[in-house]
């Protein structure tokens, strides 16, 4: 059985596929070539069943889609479900020096990485939520990844999640979290 993946960003695909391997079972994951909805929700758990629900709709699949970005304690939470669009650009690189720039005299730079993972199937509707916690790092570092990750230092580690190797980033990040936490849902469900 197909499940479609409701996202048009190709590293998530990817990513997606390398976190989840072995508890898709004998179910493929496919990518979403739909129009995109509008992301209008005020959490990332909305903006996650927004996307499930349009992809489930245009395909008549089950599927699935996250909502993530970096929430910063300093900044109020943000860019939270403003990540992708922090600069105005849907630029990383746009986003990441914004980032860095609104935290040139802050002495708190604590962050987290989160995610909303969601599942659609029919009526059938279930969200997990997962939290990577860490800090924002003065400099980008690293080349691995995509996003904030460069200047995104994980609790526990001394290196940025872009330093970290991805199979090393897939096994612990805010998406990995997420997804297995849905995933059991989403194997009860199809079977």
């Amino acid at each position: 059985m197909k499940i479609v993946l409701a996202t048009h960003n190709a590293h998530k695909v990817e990513e997606l596929r390398r976190i989840l391997g072995p508890a898709l079972g004998d179910h493929e994951l496919i990518g979403y070539d739909g129009p995109e909805p509008i992301e209008d929700g005020d959490s990332f758990e909305a903006n996650a069943l927004i996307k499930a629900r349009a992809a489930a709709a245009h395909t008549g699949l089950p599927a699935l889609a996250d909502d993530s970005g970096i929430s910063v304690a300093a900044l109020g939470g943000e860019p939270g479900i403003h990540s992708a669009r922090y600069a105005g650009t849907r630029n990383d690189r746009d986003n990441n020096e914004l980032l860095l720039a609104n935290l040139a005299d802050v002495a708190d730079r604590s962050a987290a990485f989160e995610c909303a993972a969601a599942f659609v199937d029919g009526a059938f509707e279930h969200v997990a939520r997962g939290v990577w916690p860490g800090e924002v790092l003065p400099a980008a570092s690293g080349t691995n990844g995509f996003g904030y990750d460069p200047i995104f230092q994980p609790e526990g580690h001394d290196v940025s999640s872009a330093e970290l190797a991805p199979e090393e980033k897939n096994a612990i990040s805010h998406r990995a979290r997420a997804f297995a936490a849905i995933m059991p849902v989403v194997r009860e469900r199809l079977g």
